[in-house]
């Protein structure tokens, strides 16, 4: 560990350093190497300075930017001039000659430069406007001028990124990277090692800059180069490398080198934005102030204690408890900056007093260097001459540097209180565009026909042109952004509709028509070649642009929605899946946009373009809501919208729904909308299900007739056969409908039903079927059957596992509802929605636990939810389900052993799924397959395809949506009553006065059911006819919904015979 507190003993030379810089300005120091003149001391006779010597140099106190190469420096100063010094043999300093102090490079004077880089011997140079500038050694084109020149000796500018904004370079030994402001990195020089990741069709060396396509839509925040790998990291901290890897630079886990970016996934997690190369080393500085390192350690490097190397990054302990801002490497050593306590750390190769600690001995551990500052509110290391001159003042480092092997500091007073410069945080001119409000409300504000500053609509066209802008934008704030995996996208999706809200409001057309282009001629077709596998951070484009106002607008079909669901259709499966991931924790709001925008397209195909035959565009945009239809039910916690939010009720009155029916039942085509059937709603699918039934009954009925003709039925016998006819007794009703069952086939269930009950005279045209299914499924799910287990909590029932009933029974069952099915009865069978789930194979979950017992479904969340870690002992549980089966317990394992297998922390989720599946699955499937059989002899087809779980529940047990006023409304009149007469108007002001029991049980008692049907309390018809004997209770008729209301003649005699009628709701008789 180093040593922060212990005093070191100084040599002379330290002594005297401090004797000489007490009366001076100390703005720059320098340290290392000086054979070249690289420290620009002038022709010292030293070749090596120990420890940080101040510069001569006029103006230092005016430096911007410091860039050292292999043997030479190049200073920027605030003014945008550019000064060099060191090594020449290749043109690099933009000097005829070597210089040994720093000098003014001649022909820059026309612009205000900001940054450089420096490659071994070739320099580049970035001014104001973003044009770059190369000059040196060009052997292998790393200049970039796609010259064959061996060397340029004075600037150039890089005409092939002429018309781009370049906003940070950086230098290899011989190759060069450039980020412009619209998020493209671009590389070109020597690429032996594949250091320019261009793939395997790239050459080896490249003369032009040439994008790099593997990261094409990533948001670049920070580039960095070593001698021949290259390093790129994305503002969500995604650490990318290629090139050379021999020494494990790459920390990718080997020593193969790579000619494509590859993620680093260990520093995943690690929230890294910033990026130093040595040599043959990566050096990695995160959020927290962390360096990570790997590579070559042959000189102690890497900071770890030893000379190894190491193939994955890892943490420099010697730092730990350290906030580090900056970092900053040689070719073979490396610095560190903790402004906290004022120190600059140094380790790796010493041989030329690089590592500025008064020694030429190579350090493996993080040591001091022993400069002339002081921590921002502390003494100096070098504060030991009590013979200074007091009014020596202190010195804070700015910002540190280094190149092959010398090093330099930029200082501040520390009474100036000018903070150090922070690595980890970007300066704005260094960032790619991103959208921004205040651009946008500076857009709002421009009026209707106004011009548009030139300035504004190029930052638009950057903007609304990149992939890589737009998914760099509306990213959380601090850390929020980082780690971009399959659970978090780092989009704040409230900042993004707002601002995509703001740009719905502009007035501006020239504005609007520009955004419009940029999205749909650009990052629209951009989904075509984005990188689909290195990194999940171009797929927020998918987040991202459906919040833009044009999806909304239907009439953009062709430019925004086919080609947006085009290209998610074609998404490989593995990429899918975060898109996926990223919809489902997508709050429901957005979600339901996703589906209602393209629902808009949909419609307008019907609408506007009926006799148009079916296009792609529809084809496509249907597949893209019927993925998201599937998406919504495999929710983990129910779905994310309601399964109604894909109707498009509109079908039913703009197409003949069933023509595409018997299109798709008879021929099986595609483009149809019944292969979508959750555009359906509810009153559609039930016209669905009455063709369907109308199509398999008179299919049952042709059978007959066509039987009795063919054996010369002289007798009208055979009409019999035209329905199915059950005659039962009250007293014997299970064992009867058995018997009466068996005597018919499957094709014969297909008929309408008719039900006559033992010695009673009432024809059935519905009452009494009605009344039958409610008798029948009274008296078999009464628990002396021990069929069913019925739920305190809920008063739902499920399958007895343990039930010994015959078998058949539960085929019965399964009969009985696919009959209540297929000849529109409701009953109110108390089943849960998972039994309608299993019918239609839909995926039970937690959540149907809780349909049974919220107790029991809470016990097993607080298992999903403990994370603690005496989990094990809190809970105790094993992979086994103990169930008390006629006094008898009974233990049945989950997984085989399951009893000697504890479950835990990691291995919950997995417990649960098992739970779950045995309590809605296993331990019931032979009960349910018999039920399942049962029910489909009557109702199999393709017809229940159509169907959602929730739908086929609310056909057979309808609803409690009442509507009263509704059911007034609809209210027809006969034999002289009108809805004005005294009568009529006493009985629904009876009526509106009845408790909701009191209204169900009038339900029940004139209709045979006190539920509603799916399509709602309008399908539900009544007739109220006169009769004149006020003496005698209301009748009613319920086979036709038909009530007969005596004239009575106050409110009080209308009540007490209402309510008195109402309690009898059993039996059947002719009137």
């Amino acid at each position: 560990m180093a040593n922060h507190n212990k005093k070191r003993r100084l040599g002379c030379e330290s002594v005297k350093l401090l004797k000489y810089c007490s009366h001076k300005k100390r703005d720059m120091f320098g340290w290392g190497c000086t054979i070249h003149g690289e420290l620009g001391l002038g022709g010292i006779e030293d070749d090596k300075i120990l420890i940080p010597r101040e510069l001569d140099f006029k103006n230092a106190s005016e430096i911007q930017h410091i860039a050292c190469g292999d043997n030479y420096t190049v200073i920027i100063t605030q003014d945008g001039k550019v000064y060099s010094c060191g090594n020449n043999d290749y043109g690099q300093l933009g000097h005829k000659e070597g210089r040994k102090k720093l000098e003014l490079i001649p022909g820059l004077d026309a612009f205000v430069f900001k940054k450089a880089a420096c490659g071994a011997y070739h320099t580049l140079a970035i001014n104001e406007w973003g044009q770059l500038f190369s000059w040196g050694f060009n052997a292998e084109g790393q200049l970039g001028l796609n010259s064959t020149s061996f060397m340029e000796c004075s600037p150039h500018m890089v005409k092939t990124l002429g018309t781009n904004v370049v906003i940070q370079i950086a230098c290899g030994m011989k190759h060069a990277l450039a980020l412009t402001n619209n998020g493209e990195l671009f590389s070109w020089g020597c690429n032996s090692e594949g250091q320019l990741g261009l793939g395997d069709e790239s050459h080896q060396y490249e003369r032009k800059p040439t994008f790099i396509k593997a990261l094409a839509g990533i948001p670049i925040a920070f580039i960095a180069c070593g001698g021949y790998h290259s390093i790129a990291i994305s503002k969500s901290g995604a650490v990318f490398g290629w090139g050379k890897n021999a020494f494990g630079q790459l920390g990718l886990n080997d020593t193969q080198d790579r000619n494509l970016p590859c993620q680093l996934q260990t520093l995943q997690n690690a929230k890294v934005c910033y990026a130093a190369c040595g040599e043959e080393f990566s050096v990695f500085l995160t959020l927290d102030g962390g360096v990570f390192t790997c590579g070559g350690g042959m000189y102690g490097q890497l900071g770890h204690g030893s000379n190894t190397n190491e193939i994955l990054p890892r943490q420099v302990m010697e730092l730990m408890g350290s906030t580090v801002t900056q970092i900053s490497c040689g070719r073979k050593h490396t610095l560190a900056l903790v402004p906290s306590g004022g120190k600059v750390y140094a380790w790796g190769l010493g041989g030329a007093g690089q590592l500025g600690n008064h020694s030429t001995r190579s350090i493996a551990t993080p040591q001091v260097v022993l400069g002339p500052w002081v921590a921002p509110n502390s003494a100096s290391m070098m504060d030991l001459d009590k013979d200074n001159d007091s009014s020596t003042v202190s010195y804070v480092v700015k910002h540190i540097f280094s190149g092959g092997n010398h090093c330099f500091a930029t200082v501040v007073k520390q009474s100036d209180n000018i903070r150090p410069d922070d690595c980890r945080i970007l300066e704005s001119s260094s960032e790619i565009c991103t959208v921004t409000e205040e651009k946008l409300m500076a857009c709002q504000e421009i009026p209707p026909n106004s011009p548009v500053d030139h300035e504004l609509m190029t930052y638009l066209e950057t903007v609304f042109r990149s992939a890589a802008c737009m998914t760099g934008s509306f990213l959380l704030n601090n850390d929020g952004r980082y780690r971009c995996t399959n659970k978090h996208h780092g989009i704040d999706l409230d900042q993004a509709s707002r601002l995509f809200g703001i740009i719905r409001e502009m007035d501006n057309i020239t504005i609007q028509e520009l955004i419009f282009t940029g999205i749909s001629d650009y990052l629209i077709p951009s989904f075509s070649y984005l990188p689909s596998t290195i990194c999940a951070e171009p797929l927020r484009l998918y987040i991202i642009l459906p919040l833009y106002h044009g999806f909304a607008n239907p009439l953009n079909c062709h430019v925004l929605h086919k080609p947006f669901c085009k290209a998610v259709l074609q998404l490989k499966s593995e990429v899918f899946e975060v898109l996926k991931s990223w919809w489902l924790i997508a709050p429901a709001h957005y979600f339901e946009r996703l589906v209602r925008i393209h629902k808009s397209v949909v419609l307008h195909y019907v609408k506007t373009k009926k006799d148009i035959p079916w296009d792609v565009t529809l084809e496509l945009v249907l597949d893209f809501l019927h993925l998201l239809n599937k998406l919504n039910n495999e929710a983990d916690e129910g779905n994310k919208v309601p399964y109604s939010t894909f109707n498009l009720p509109e079908l039913v009155e703009l197409t003949d729904i069933r023509v595409d029916y018997m299109i798709w039942i008879t021929t099986g085509e595609s483009s149809v909308f019944c292969k979508y059937p959750f555009l359906f709603d509810a009153q559609a699918k039930i016209i669905l299900l009455e063709i369907d039934q109308a199509m398999q009954m008179q299919l049952a009925v042709d059978q007959a007739v066509n039987q009795a003709t063919m054996f010369f039925d002289p007798f009208p016998g055979f009409i019999s056969q035209e329905f199915v006819m059950l005659v039962v007794s009250r007293e014997n009703i299970v064992a009867d409908t058995l018997r009466e069952l068996s005597q018919y086939n499957s094709s014969d269930l297909k008929k309408p039903l008719r039900v006559k009950f033992y010695g009673e005279e009432a024809e059935d045209v519905g009452g009494v079927k009605k009344e039958f299914f409610m008798l029948l499924l009274r008296e078999i799910l009464d628990p002396k059957y021990g069929m069913f287990k019925q739920y305190d909590e809920t008063r739902v029932i499920w399958f007895s596992e343990d039930s010994l009933e015959d078998k058949n029974m539960y085929f019965l069952i399964g009969i009985l509802c696919g009959l209540v099915i297929y000849n529109f009865i409701i009953i109110d069978l108390p089943f849960p929605l998972a039994l309608y789930k299993k019918l239609l194979h839909e995926r039970v979950a937690l959540t149907d636990i809780k349909d049974l017992s919220p107790v029991l479904a809470k016990s097993i969340q607080n298992v999903l939810d403990y994370e603690d870690s005496d989990f094990e002992e809190v809970f105790g549980l094993n992979f086994e389900v103990v169930r008390d089966v006629f006094g008898e317990k009974r233990i049945y394992e989950l997984i085989p052993g399951g009893s000697k297998v504890p479950v835990t922390l990691k291995n919950k989720k997995q417990f649960v799924d098992l739970y779950v599946d045995y309590i809605l699955n296993k331990s019931v499937e032979p009960h349910f397959q018999e039920f399942y059989k049962g029910f489909h002899k009557v109702c199999g087809g393709r017809v229940l395809e159509l169907f959602h779980s929730c739908e086929l529940m609310a056909v057979i047990v309808g609803n409690e949506d009442y509507d009263w006023e509704e059911l007034e409304k609809n209210t027809a009149y006969k034999e002289g009553y009108t809805k004005n007469d005294p009568t009529i108007v006493l009985f629904w002001q009876v009526f509106r006065e009845l408790t909701l029991e009191e209204k169900k049980k009038f339900l029940l008692f004139l209709t045979g059911s006190d539920r509603i049907p799916i399509k709602g309390m309008k399908a539900i018809k009544i007739t109220i006819q006169p009769v004149n004997d006020e003496r005698m209770l209301p009748v009613a008729h319920t086979c036709f919904n038909l009530l007969d209301l005596p004239k009575y003649q106050t409110q009080e005699r209308l009540r007490y015979k209402l309510l008195q009628a109402i309690q009898q709701t059993q039996g059947f008789s002719l009137v």
